[in-house]
């Protein structure tokens, strides 16, 4: 039976975990430790609520005005523009600012300066939707370096980025939902991201509306990465079914979960895993 390595650390208000597998254990926590340490990094760059932040000194913008930006600010607030434009609004990194602002503030991106220009209101943006999933990305990344293939990356029991299988194994079994989840699947190569509003209530909305989401049971996105995954399962929570259907023939490596009445089923043209 393959050996799991588990390692575990608090960044970005929950907690990470990484597995390793087919290593020997100090490496594999010599490896977890430069995960989580680039983690850390990460989240100085992202966070809001860190005072010299990327985050933070772009709330501080008026339009008109621009500033360099990290590399992997810049990078992660890419994503979240072409996740933005690929669920028409659905998902927006600047949703939060319709709690004080009347209209979503407009920005671009500078990819020769490597930096961002405030087009109009204040460009506060959080991350939420979309950080965590981008900092298991740049882990497995890493990992890859590392020459450890075989992991599973976990951010606050929500996402989920699978690496190669365990030897003897058709993958990593990860649940929709809980651990006792009965519907699981076997993943490689591949990230699950879940949203519901059973733990923090209405906080997430729609940014085409201001307006809290329209769905009101969990939606799970499987992808091939976990910026992705995060993101269009926040989008599926504010998305009606005909709409999230049109946003999905877009990708087929997108696949959702729907929970509805207790039942749970599948939209999109991605091919099921193998179930666990």
């Amino acid at each position: 039976m393959t050996d799991i390595h588990q390692f575990n650390h608090r960044a970005m208000a929950t907690y990470f975990e990484v597995r390793i597998a087919d290593e020997e254990r100090t490496y594999a926590a010599q490896a977890a430790q430069a995960a989580f340490d680039l983690l850390d990094k990460l989240e100085s760059h992202l966070s809001r609520f860190r005072a010299n932040s990327d985050m933070a000194q772009i709330a501080q913008l008026e339009p008109g005005e621009g500033m360099r930006l990290s590399e992997p600010a810049y990078a992660c607030l890419e994503i979240a523009m072409r996740m933005e434009f690929a669920t028409r609004g659905a998902f927006s990194a600047t949703a939060a600012a319709l709690q004080t602002q009347t209209s979503l503030p407009r920005w671009n991106l500078l990819p020769e300066e490597l930096s961002i220009r405030c087009e109009s209101g204040r460009l506060q943006f959080d991350l939420g939707a979309i950080g965590k999933g981008f900092a298991l990305d740049r882990m497995a990344d890493l990992l890859h370096s590392w020459d450890c293939p075989t992991f599973l990356l976990i951010a606050g029991g929500s996402s989920i980025l699978a690496g190669d299988a365990p030897k003897d194994a058709a993958g990593w079994s990860c649940g929709l939902g809980d651990d006792n989840a009965p519907q699981r699947f076997f993943l490689t190569q591949s990230s699950l991201s879940g949203s519901g509003l059973a733990v923090k209530g209405s906080h997430i909305l729609d940014p085409r509306t201001g307006q809290s989401a329209l769905r009101q049971n969990r939606a799970w996105a499987l992808t091939d990465t976990a910026a992705e995954s995060d993101a269009l399962s926040t989008a599926c929570m504010v998305l009606s079914e005909p709409e999230l259907e049109e946003v999905l023939a877009q990708d087929q490596s997108w696949l959702v979960f729907l929970e509805t009445d207790g039942t749970v089923r599948p939209l999109g043209s991605r091919a099921l895993p193998p179930q666990a």
